[in-house]
């Protein structure tokens, strides 16, 4: 693993070789058997984000657990990585078709510290996260370019991170994805000593000590 950048000072760090090729794929053969063998029915869909220009495939952590506990297992590490004690609050696997963008946005709360990780590309092909180099106020709206602001373009291969204050740092993809499809999860923390750690967890479970009996 090698990470690229100063988070801290920019805002956002490439997080090279996070996971190993093998991890990304033994999660979507997981994923894969749990679906089944038919093709994902998109077409029929007309409810999506408005962040897409057409639907995609989306799949939440409180609804399939794998992803949630992946994000409690890189909870550690990534709090290391950038120097904050941080809560977990979600994350959600994402599959984008060929041509599809992800419009220029600023997250909601919960997503003070956010990883986009690229799990696998059909055709091997990395296509960039861009993220706004200058920290902006929070806001809804929502653009398909960064209209002339200064952004990085971080190339992500299989395996690679990219580390963004998703609150204050505008972020998309606005070159068209390049294969024919690509995973990749997004994972959520915010700092528990900061002002939105009662954001910690989303509001999907209030975290208490258990006690277990047996007979």
């Amino acid at each position: 693993m090698e990470l690229v950048g100063d988070y801290q000072r920019d805002g956002y760090a490439h997080v090279r070789g996070l996971i190993g090729q093998e991890i990304g794929q033994a999660m979507l053969q997981s994923l894969k058997d749990a679906l089944g063998t038919g093709a994902i029915q998109l077409s029929q869909v007309r409810e999506y984000p408005n962040l897409l220009r057409r639907p995609a495939f989306e799949l939440y952590g409180h609804h399939y657990r794998p992803i949630l506990h992946f994000l409690w297992g890189l909870t550690p590490q990534v709090s290391a990585l950038i120097g904050k004690r941080l809560l977990p609050t979600y994350s959600y696997l994402r599959l984008y078709r060929e041509g599809d963008v992800c419009r220029v946005h600023c997250d909601r709360y919960s997503c003070e510290h956010s990883l986009s990780l690229t799990l696998d590309y059909s055709d091997g092909v990395p296509w960039p996260l861009e993220v706004d180099r200058q920290a902006r106020e929070p806001s809804g709206r929502v653009a398909e370019a960064f209209d002339g602001a200064d952004y990085a373009s971080i190339p992500m291969a299989v395996g690679d991170g990219v580390l963004y204050q998703g609150v204050t740092r505008r972020h998309g993809r606005t070159t068209p994805n390049p294969n024919s499809w690509s995973a990749h999860l997004f994972l959520h923390w915010v700092d528990r000593d900061g002002p939105y750690a009662d954001h910690g967890f989303d509001g999907q479970m209030k975290p208490a000590p258990v006690d277990f009996s047996f007979s």
